[in-house]
């Protein structure tokens, strides 16, 4: 669930050096020069945005089965602590998988109250086989240059293109990292959070994890619960559909925010001149779409990569007047510099994309069993495009490597848990990566667990990007365990917030002397907080 985009905004590359570098493949215990819970080699790591900064590496087991076996090396970054109260380690993870998470210490400790984040040890880390940490899997660079195939297939040739594509990234993974690939499973990458644990000397750990990471999040405390202190969950995946049916449900999801985004370009008719009805509006949109089919914008954007573009906006309504101000462009007035920049700002690929997305179907295809009959996929897929058309053959390509795996899916971990402590979970209702069912699934299963819904909210990931209601929730709870009261019987949240507006047309604001956050795509907290997330990025 984490889209082949380039992050929009970086919180600041980490100090090159910095961290210890690693072999390019998993290295026997022996060489591993760090012995199981020592403690960790904190070393400065400084950005411009964040001057405190630190960064370590660990090693941890390949196979945990086999704890004197080959290892993998976790980076990981920290903002210390400096207040007399210290409430330990505070592990913060963005979701993907794929997703690197070492930026993200500096970005939560920033974002808190001060106060808060005083009193905790900020720790971001690159789950195993991501970013820093080695091996880094990247199983066939440039899979996403442009121009790519057209998602949706006009006819069996079409997706047997796509599906010999897929099957090839598949066959890549296993011949470059076959020995790695039965090890990339949450299952793992929760025992490395264990391994983390240990290294920093905590006797439990806080948690704070993003969309897949709420997944991560509610592994790791199924497999460890007395290691757990306090844990929030942003963005709630439903564990009840890892991951095949998940991903048909946000097929449908993201069809709905596309729908939304329609609505408002026709809301403002005035700035886009696309039309008052939104229906038309989206024929329009369309259209767009098949012109590129027959004529690639600037030789970079064809109807999938428009549909990489756009999908950002399902995520994100920050991304709107951008998107927005580039289908006007093309669909008015014939230029396509604008769909090209937004392309190049929203979903543009790179190495660390590739990465990313290798992860990404490392970890999706090992936790789950994926139909590998074909007809499946075909069936199902063309099912769900009759009612959502706007990403659903895109997301099947995005996740068809899984027909093809080298290595058997698992079965998915049920995260029902009544060991834990009081756990706060975030949802916005209109959410199309983490629909809101999957909130109310893990709040009934994390038994004295509250939800914090933000009703009538379509962003994803929503705390810390300006929402003062969730916001104040969350310091609460990480500053003194508050969490909300119970609700009834019956009754799925806990708490509601109300969503942020809309944004307003970029031109609206300036005349209007309106500050451009919420909506804008510039550095507002939610913009730097969507950049870290990846989306411009894909699933949760």
């Amino acid at each position: 669930m984490q889209k082949r985009a380039g992050v929009l905004i970086a919180a600041g590359a980490l100090v090159a050096g910095a961290v210890t570098a690693a072999p390019s493949a998993a290295e026997p215990a022996a060489a591993a020069g760090q012995e199981r819970g020592a403690t960790l080699a904190w070393q400065a790591c400084a950005t411009k945005q964040y001057p405190r900064l630190q960064c370590a590496t660990v090693r941890a087991p390949l196979d945990h089965a086999d704890p004197d076996g080959a290892r993998v090396t976790l980076a990981l970054s920290r903002i210390p602590h400096t207040a007399k109260t210290f409430q330990g380690p505070l592990l913060v993870n963005p979701g993907g998988p794929g997703a690197s998470g070492r930026s993200m210490a500096g970005f939560v400790a920033a974002s808190l109250p001060a106060r808060v984040a005083a009193q905790y040890d900020v720790i971001g880390f690159d789950p195993r086989g991501v970013g820093a940490s080695r091996p880094a899997l990247d199983c066939k660079p440039g899979y996403f240059a442009p121009v790519r195939p057209d998602s949706v297939p006009r006819d069996q040739r079409d997706e047997r293109v796509n599906l010999a594509r897929a099957a090839s990234f598949a066959r890549a993974c296993g011949e470059r990292h076959g020995s790695l690939l039965a090890h990339m499973g949450t299952v793992d990458a929760a025992r490395d959070l264990e391994v983390i644990r240990r290294a920093l000397g905590a006797e439990r750990i806080n948690y704070f994890g993003y969309s897949y990471g709420t997944y991560l999040g509610t592994v790791y405390a199924k497999l460890f619960p007395q290691r757990v202190r306090r844990m929030v969950l942003d963005s709630v995946v439903d564990p009840r559909g890892v991951w095949y049916r998940l991903n048909l449900a946000q097929d449908v999801a993201f069809d709905a925010r596309h729908k939304a985004f329609m609505a408002w370009v026709a809301k403002h008719h005035g700035t886009y001149r696309l039309g008052t009805d939104p229906a038309k509006v989206e024929a329009r949109w369309y259209a767009m779409r098949e012109a590129l089919r027959r004529k690639p914008a600037g030789r970079k954007v064809g109807p999938a990569e428009l549909e990489d573009t756009f999908l950002p906006g399902g995520y994100f309504n920050g991304f709107w007047p951008m998107l927005a101000g580039a289908f006007s462009a093309y669909a008015n007035d014939k230029d396509a510099e604008p769909l090209v920049a937004a392309h190049r700002t929203l979903a543009a690929s790179d190495a660390s994309d590739d990465n990313s997305y290798s992860v990404y179907t490392a970890v999706q295809c090992r936790d789950a069993r994926w139909p590998r009959d074909w007809g499946v996929w075909h069936r199902d897929n063309w099912s769900v495009y009759g009612k959502a058309p706007f990403s659903t053959w895109n997301n099947a390509w995005y996740n068809a490597p899984c027909a093809f795996w080298p290595v058997p899916g698992g079965e998915p971990m049920a995260v029902t848990n009544d060991a834990l402590p009081p756990v706060l979970l975030f949802q916005a209702t209109e959410d199309a990566a983490t629909p809101y069912e999957g909130g109310v699934a893990v709040r009934r299963a994390l038994r004295g667990s509250r939800l914090v819904v933000e009703r009538g909210g379509g962003n994803h990931a929503v705390t810390l990007g300006g929402n003062t209601c969730l916001d104040r929730h969350l310091v609460r709870y990480l500053e003194a365990g508050a969490l909300p009261p119970a609700a009834g019987t019956g009754a799925a949240a806990d708490a509601t917030c109300a969503a942020l507006p809309d944004p307003l047309p970029d031109d609206t604001a300036r005349a209007a002397g309106t500050p451009k956050a919420p909506g804008s795509a510039g550095r507002t907290g939610g913009a730097v907080l969507h950049g870290l997330l990846g989306h411009g990025g894909h699933r949760a």
